[in-house]
C-alpha cells in the first residue's frame, strides 16, 4: 500500500470518528491586540518594581458559513497563537530587568497577564513616557480545502507571523530625590556618642514643605541615632541643606566605617505626605577610649597601712574628661579611700592615682590582683566606664628596720617608752 492510500484511509477513519468537524467555516476575522498596565502607572524615581501588563485580544469572527461540505478550521482567524511579549524602555529613564516571555495562545475575547520587573532611574525627571510593548504571534491567513465527498475532505491552513508594538504610558511622579553630598563626624568613637553632619540636596522635581530629615539605623549595625531627626522646612528642587545629628556607637564595634540610612519625610505641593528614597551613607567611627595600668607592681606588708601609687594611661584615640579611677579592695585589703581623681586625659597622657589601704596582719604572702576601672565623660558629657583592669599588688614579709617597726611587740614597747618619757617630763616640770 503506497503512502497516498495510507493518508486517505486515515482521513476516512477520522471522518467516521469525528463527523462533527464538518460544516462550519469562518470567512473573515483577525486578532485585535491591545495592552494596558494593571493598577497604577505612576512610579517614583529610583523605585524597582514589578509591572503587570494585561494583554487582550478583542478580535471577532463576524462572518461564518455553515456548509456540510466544508471542514471546520482547527483555529479561528481571530486567534493569536504562540504569543511572545517583550517590554522595551524606549526613551523612558528606566531599565527593563525581565526578558521577553511566551504566554501561549490568546483567543478572541480573552486576556492574559504578563509581569516585568522594571527599575526607574534615580534621577528620572517627572513626566509621562511611552514604553514600547512588542507582541509577536501567528494567526490564520488562509484555509484551502476540498469539498467533503463521501465523508472525506482535506483542509490546508496557512499561518502568518505578525509583530506589532503597543505604547504603554507610564508617569514618573514629582518627588524629592535625595542626594547626600557630604558626611562628617565629630567625637564619634567606639562606645561613645558623637555628632554626624550630612549635607543633603533635593535633586528631584518636588517643591517640598515641612520636610524632616531622619536617620534610620541599619538592622545589623552598631550605630544608633540618639537625636536622629532634623527639621528642614522647605526643600525645593536644587536646595542644599546641612543637618546635624547625634549618634551613639556600641561598645562592641570596631573602628571602621558603618552604614546608616537617611530619608526625608515631607508634604507635596498638593498636601500629600510622602517619603523620599532611602540613601545609605558610610559613617566612619574612631577607636574607643581605653586605659591601661603602666606602673610597676606595688609591694606592701602584712599588718601595715600603705599608699599604693598607680599610673593610668589613656591608650585610646579620644580624650577622656573628668576621669576618676577606683579599685575594688578585697581580702586581705581594706580601704576607705578607693577612688582617685585623674582629670582630663588626652590620648597618650598618664596620671597617677593614690590609694590608701590596710593589709590584714594574717595576709598570705603572694601577689594579689585587684580590679580597677576608670569612670569618665566623653566629648558630649556622657558618663562612660572603661573596661576592668587588673592591678597587681604584692604582699611580702617586711625586712630590716621595716620588719622591726612592723613587729607588734616592738610597737607596744615603743608606745610604753613614749608614755614613760612623757610622764617623766611632766614630773620634772612640776618639781621645778
Amino acid at each position: 500500500m503506497d503512502i497516498r492510500k495510507c493518508i486517505l484511509l486515515s482521513l476516512l477513519m477520522a471522518a467516521l470518528v469525528v463527523p462533527a468537524l464538518a460544516g462550519v467555516q469562518y470567512l473573515y476575522g483577525k486578532p485585535e491586540m491591545s495592552a494596558a498596565i494593571s493598577g497604577t502607572n505612576e512610579f517614583s524615581p529610583g523605585v524597582e518594581t514589578p509591572v503587570t501588563v494585561i494583554v487582550s485580544n478583542s478580535g471577532t469572527n463576524p462572518i461564518m458559513e455553515v456548509n456540510p461540505n466544508k471542514i471546520a478550521s482547527q483555529d479561528p482567524p481571530n486567534l493569536a497563537k504562540q504569543v511572545k511579549i517583550g517590554l522595551e524602555a524606549g526613551d523612558a529613564p528606566i531599565e527593563i530587568k525581565s526578558d521577553p516571555q511566551m504566554v501561549g495562545d490568546i483567543p478572541g475575547g480573552m486576556s492574559k497577564p504578563v509581569t516585568f520587573v522594571v527599575k526607574f532611574d534615580k534621577n528620572a525627571k517627572a513626566g509621562t513616557y511611552d514604553l514600547p510593548l512588542e507582541l509577536t504571534y501567528q494567526y490564520v491567513f488562509t484555509n484551502d480545502q476540498e469539498d467533503v465527498k463521501n465523508g472525506v475532505g482535506i483542509l490546508m491552513t496557512s499561518y502568518r507571523d505578525k509583530t506589532e508594538k503597543i505604547s504603554l504610558p507610564v508617569t514618573v511622579t514629582s518627588d524629592v530625590n535625595l542626594q547626600v553630598n557630604g558626611v562628617e563626624t565629630e567625637h564619634l568613637n567606639v562606645g561613645t556618642e558623637g555628632y554626624l553632619t550630612l549635607v543633603l540636596e533635593n535633586t528631584g522635581d518636588e517643591h517640598a514643605t515641612n520636610a524632616v530629615a531622619k536617620l534610620v539605623p541599619d538592622a545589623n549595625g552598631p550605630l544608633v541615632p540618639t537625636d536622629g531627626s532634623v527639621y528642614i522646612g522647605e526643600f525645593n528642587p536644587g536646595d542644599v541643606t546641612t543637618c546635624l545629628f547625634k549618634v551613639s556607637t556600641s561598645k562592641d564595634a570596631e573602628p571602621q566605617t558603618y552604614p546608616l540610612n537617611v530619608v526625608v519625610e515631607y508634604e507635596k505641593a498638593n498636601g500629600e505626605k510622602a517619603t523620599s528614597d532611602t540613601e545609605v551613607v558610610g559613617v566612619p567611627v574612631g577607636g574607643k577610649i581605653d586605659f591601661a595600668i603602666v606602673s610597676t607592681t606595688s609591694t606592701v606588708h602584712p599588718g601595715q597601712k600603705a599608699t599604693i601609687d598607680v599610673t593610668y594611661k589613656n591608650t585610646g584615640l579620644a580624650t577622656a574628661y573628668n576621669a576618676q579611677a577606683r579599685i575594688s579592695a578585697v581580702d586581705p585589703f581594706t580601704s576607705n579611700d578607693d577612688t582617685a581623681f585623674l582629670g582630663d586625659l588626652a590620648p597618650g597622657e598618664s596620671a597617677v592615682a593614690h590609694y590608701k589601704v590596710t593589709i590584714d596582719k594574717e595576709a598570705t604572702l603572694k601577689n594579689y590582683g585587684l580590679d580597677s576601672e576608670v569612670r569618665y565623660r566623653d566629648a558630649l558629657d556622657n558618663s562612660q566606664i572603661s573596661d576592668t583592669m587588673k592591678l597587681t599588688v604584692g604582699v611580702a614579709k617586711a625586712e630590716g628596720m621595716g620588719a622591726v617597726l612592723s613587729n607588734p611587740i616592738v610597737i607596744a614597747a615603743g608606745i610604753a617608752v613614749l608614755i614613760g618619757a612623757g610622764y617623766y617630763i611632766v614630773r620634772a616640770r612640776k618639781s621645778k
